[in-house]
């Protein structure tokens, strides 16, 4: 009897010992960390309430990064200001968050799923997402290079495509620092967007922005940079670059008390900032 338990405890102890040698069975602790959803998407939702009604009243919208620009909306409401803040800022929504809706889902499931580690020594998060009633399949791959991660999003559709390279990107080993590069779609597999970011995790405090790149385009260089920082009394510091029209919108406002102010030369004449209070109502400049 005890030589059979014997029997059985070294038969479980081989198992077990052939089991952690074989890739994606042993210890995810070795997985590099997935930079945070901070370090893709720029947190629209503070000037989107209101500004997808706002762009729809726009005749000729073409959603493409800004590729065209609607002309300056008229100073008829009490709300202008912060509506021309909410206008310039909806165009990057929708381009990303609505054209890119895919990879951005991709991403944001990843972090509800376990790695794998390969045989050349990489990790894989590979899983399903459902976006828009249909199912992707996606897979995260991360790679240690010199002082880094090594990111790329492969995403596929059945039918459709099949470990399409969606994204890529580096990150620093501590996840402070890194970029992204976009394509626009597995139809049109052209440079999109670079995403660039850096945070600071002590200060909670963090910034992206997102560049066009697409080759050859009227709009490319054109960018959109948030700072997430913790300044008084804006904590929230905005330059959108129109490269069409060689034009800066700077947005600042407080996340606290939802008060900001903009300014654009070519939509207001002037250099002032212009100012709206925490119900959105145009304020004169303190």
């Amino acid at each position: 009897m005890k030589t059979h338990i014997g029997r059985v405890l070294t038969h479980l102890l081989l198992v077990i010992s052939v089991l952690l040698l074989i890739p994606g069975c042993d210890d995810v602790s070795g997985a590099p960390t997935i930079p945070p959803m901070e370090t893709f998407l720029i947190p629209f939702e503070d000037f989107t309430s209101n500004s997808a009604d706002t762009l729809a009243s726009v005749s000729g919208l073409y959603v493409h990064t800004g590729e065209q620009h609607p002309e300056p909306l008229t100073e008829t409401t009490s709300q202008s200001n912060w509506n021309h803040a909410a206008l310039n800022v909806g165009f990057w929504n929708l381009a990303v968050v609505v054209g890119l809706a895919v990879p951005v889902a991709a991403f944001q499931a990843s972090f509800r799923n376990i790695p794998l580690q390969q045989e050349d020594g990489s990790w894989v998060w590979s899983y399903a997402v459902r976006i828009g009633g249909t199912v992707h399949s996606a897979k995260l791959h991360g790679q240690l290079i010199t002082e880094g991660v090594r990111w790329e999003m492969r995403i596929s559709k059945e039918g459709e495509y099949e470990d399409f390279l969606w994204y890529y990107g580096e990150s620093n080993l501590p996840a402070t620092d890194g970029f992204w590069l976009l394509k626009q779609s597995p139809a049109v597999p052209e440079d999109l967007l670079r995403i660039d970011w850096s945070r600071n995790i002590t200060a909670d405090t963090h910034n992206i922005r997102y560049t066009n790149i697409v080759p050859d385009g009227p709009e490319n260089g054109g960018y959109i940079d948030a700072r997430h920082t913790d300044d008084t009394p804006y904590d929230r510091i905005w330059d959108i670059y129109n490269r069409g029209q060689d034009n800066h919108t700077y947005i600042e406002w407080s996340s606290s008390t939802g008060e900001g102010r903009v300014k654009d030369v070519k939509h207001f004449g002037d250099e002032d900032w212009h100012c709206w209070d925490s119900d959105r109502q145009n304020v004169v400049c303190p």
